[in-house]
């Protein structure tokens, strides 16, 4: 009953297949498994949808080429034409975070605990995630303009006695930039997981206690009902924030005196 309720149980990594070189421990985990699954997921079903392709679209086809719309329009309204250069990096980790979210609401999935593991809950892949982009930023931004990438810092038309106050604000906005995009992802799909266990633990006690408050149980059903919905959104939400940000930073890298 405790594993059942308890609801951080869900976020445990657990070694499937232990490795460790030189003290360092390298196991193929349970978060690993999933990550794994969501590439070949994501691989074959666009390669699948695209296996035929034809001038008028069956349904495979055209939701493969929604998605491919979707995030390139989301890439050419942020950082415009010139940032299309990145469409296959911004793709990848929408479809990625998209579907490692998805795969989280799963409880049922075939893996060696037959559950849903949402690898995207946890703070290190986040982290991994958002200073992957970052580093992208920055040494594209330094590559492409040079010491005019500073101008990120000093925002035009500001006069030049407010500098001294500005350019710190920036650059601590600048260096908050994967502080905040790592939290946001971990926090809400962290919490929504546990909310949902909550309830479920609601239903699973009052069950547990007899027939008449199994009755009781009913309402904390409709509840995990409602999150379920409310979570299927934010997955999605919290890909298309990731990846909408991400969009905004590049063009920081493209144009940074547009800032």
């Amino acid at each position: 009953m405790a594993d059942a309720t308890n609801p951080i149980k869900q976020f445990e990594i657990h070694p499937i297949a232990e490795l460790t070189v030189g003290g360092l421990n390298l196991s193929f985990t349970n978060s690993s498994y999933f990550m794994v699954v969501s590439v070949i997921m994501i691989t074959g079903l666009l390669s699948l949808a695209m296996s035929k392709r034809a001038l008028v679209p069956g349904r495979a086809q055209s939701v493969a080429e929604l998605l491919y719309e979707f995030v390139a329009g989301m890439i050419r309204s942020t950082a415009g034409d010139d940032g299309l250069k990145f469409f296959p990096f911004v793709f990848t980790l929408f479809a990625f975070i998209l579907m490692g979210n998805m795969l989280g609401m799963m409880p049922f999935f075939p893996a060696p605990d037959f559950h849903g593991f949402t690898f995207t809950s946890h703070l290190i892949v986040t982290v991994g995630l958002a200073m992957t982009v970052m580093t992208i930023v920055v040494g594209y931004g330094i590559w492409k303009n040079g010491f005019k990438f500073l101008k990120l810092f000093v925002p035009s038309g500001v006069p030049a006695p407010l500098y001294l106050i500005v350019t710190p604000i920036e650059i601590i906005s600048f260096l908050s930039r994967p502080v905040s995009l790592s939290v946001r992802l971990f926090a809400n799909m962290l919490a929504g997981h546990i909310l949902l266990k909550v309830f479920a633990g609601f239903i699973v006690m009052l069950g547990a206690a007899g027939a008449g408050w199994a009755v009781v149980g009913v309402l904390p059903l409709f509840m995990v009902v409602a999150l379920t919905a409310l979570e299927l959104l934010v997955a999605f939400l919290q890909a298309y924030v990731f990846a909408v940000l991400t969009c905004i930073y590049l063009s920081d890298a493209l144009h940074p005196g547009h800032h």
